[in-house]
């Protein structure tokens, strides 16, 4: 049986501790003003927990795994194929012998194409353009190839000249050319269609709304007027004869830029500084018909 004596030494001791218990908690630092405490911040319900709803709502910012969509005449993810027109090389044989046109037809190989009065050769023109167009592309986001990797050898031919952009099932095809006819006041740029694509009527349907699109998009920018003696004022030409169109599965055209035997087409072809400015255009009507 404990004693009276041990009953109130524990009885003793309890208060003690009860006491300093109780201090412990009056006494304890005030929190931090820039950090609540951990009951303050669960006592505060957060706002989207909260049953009460708010005046607005916040944007909320995407995800590293989500993508925003691409700015306006971005091309980022696009395939291109820009095919610069014939070649510097005229070597016989290779050049001259016959292939398939399409549609029934041979033509041949190639050629070096016409060229200004002043000897400024198609071919080279075709190259610098192509380029210009290329490095804009390219800079809005596009991947971008070319059908020959200089302007100093042979082929490819005209009924492979689709084949890269067939294999590589890109957007389109683009064929940069100029003209070179001698008829008194010909001048200007058009736009030639084929009417037998490899890719079917859908295909021909789409490369007639690129060509439309780039012809509304070179009359605005570029200072270059649409066909005189072409297309009837349309800058349309339809044809079936276009081994390079008529072998597309996707949708294609080709450029005739100007009339290079004309002098007032040939001081603009000629210009670096109006290809950078065609080069524009173009990307630009590319870029608005794959929006």
């Amino acid at each position: 049986m404990t004693s009276k004596r041990t009953t109130v030494a524990l009885r003793t001791t309890a208060g003690v501790l009860a006491a300093l218990l109780l201090t412990s908690c009056a006494a304890a630092p005030p929190a931090d003003p820039e950090r609540p405490s951990p009951a303050a911040t669960s006592a505060a319900p957060s706002p989207a927990s909260s049953s009460t709803p708010t005046q607005a709502t916040p944007t909320k910012a995407p995800s590293p795994s989500q993508s925003a969509p691409p700015a306006a005449g971005r091309l980022d993810g696009r395939v291109i194929v820009i095919d610069p027109g014939h070649n510097r090389n005229s070597d016989g044989p290779f050049i001259r012998h016959k292939v398939p046109a399409g549609n029934g037809k041979t033509k041949p190989c190639n050629s070096t194409g016409t060229a200004t009065n002043a000897d400024y050769a198609e071919h080279a023109y075709n190259w610098a353009q192509a380029n210009a167009l290329a490095k804009e592309l390219r800079e809005r986001g596009a991947t971008v190839r070319l059908t020959r990797a200089d302007d100093a050898g042979n082929g490819p031919c005209v009924n492979t000249r689709a084949s890269l952009a067939n294999q590589l099932h890109a957007d389109l095809l683009i064929s940069i050319h100029a003209d070179g006819s001698f008829s008194k006041g010909a001048r200007g740029f058009h736009v030639i269609l084929s009417t037998v694509m490899a890719g079917g009527s859908g295909v021909e349907a789409e490369s007639k709304k690129l060509a439309e699109q780039i012809r509304s998009v070179l009359t605005a920018q570029t200072g270059m007027p649409r066909s005189t003696y072409i297309g009837r004022g349309t800058a349309l030409s339809p044809r079936s004869d276009i081994a390079t169109l008529n072998f597309a599965k996707v949708p294609a055209v080709m450029m005739e830029m100007g009339n290079m035997r004309n002098a007032k087409d040939a001081a603009l072809l000629t210009s670096s500084a109006w290809r950078t400015k065609a080069a524009t255009a173009l990307a630009d009507a590319i870029s608005e018909f794959l929006d």
